[in-house]
């Protein structure tokens, strides 16, 4: 079961955080309150699923510290920041830092809520990359040395016959293999099974990085 996605306001103002948290609760967002961005880390935040509306000017770890601790910390939640109307500066370093958006104080009750749709959006559909990416790199760890070796080959585009000469088997051998690497990945096609390793590989490059 997929976990809730909760919307986190972060806010040094009583008034502010309770204001967002009837426009997000009469909209049907489960919400979760945060007096500064130290109470947010200090607290039991499990997962991934949601997203932070955070206000960049708080007394202690202020908004770009916040982002870049976040960052620090592996965190994938996307992040929403509210500035004043003179820190708009203030904002754009957010952005570099991370954040998805910005809302200038004070903002329209529609605004801010598109903005938040939108981060929701946009997390669910990393945890849904995420999710296809970790099923794909479980098939591929079941393959056996042999039809890794075949599967590397088909990659690369080689045909059949180059691939059993370099791996010194018959081309029919080689037919095999290719049949028991689409079964095991669940390809239908060459195109797809190619499209398979890219999404899977690609996914353990960037949790490398």
């Amino acid at each position: 079961m997929a976990p809730e996605a909760v919307v986190h306001v972060v806010d040094d103002d009583l008034a502010v955080r309770q204001s967002l948290s009837f426009l997000l609760a009469s909209e049907g967002l489960p919400v979760r309150l945060h007096e500064s961005a130290t109470a947010f880390l200090e607290s039991a935040v499990n997962g991934n699923a949601g997203c932070i509306v955070t206000d960049v000017r708080m007394p202690g770890l202020d908004g770009i510290a916040f982002l870049q601790e976040l960052k620090r910390r592996g965190s994938t939640l996307p992040v929403i920041v509210m500035t004043g109307h003179a820190d708009v500066p203030l904002a754009i370093a957010a952005m570099k830092a991370g954040a998805v958006d910005f809302l200038e104080k004070p903002f329209d009750d529609d605004v801010f809520l598109a903005a938040v749709r939108t981060a929701l959006d946009r997390n669910a559909e990393e945890a849904r990359r995420a999710a296809e990416a970790n099923a794909l790199n479980e098939r591929l760890a079941a393959l056996s040395e042999r039809e890794r070796q075949v599967l590397d080959g088909l990659v690369d585009g080689k045909p059949n016959k180059v691939i059993a000469y370099e791996l010194g088997i018959s081309p029919r051998t080689v037919e095999i293999y290719r049949a028991n690497v689409m079964a095991k990945m669940q390809a239908t096609s060459l195109s797809q099974l190619v499209r398979m390793v890219l999404v899977g590989e690609g996914a353990g490059e960037k949790r490398a990085i």
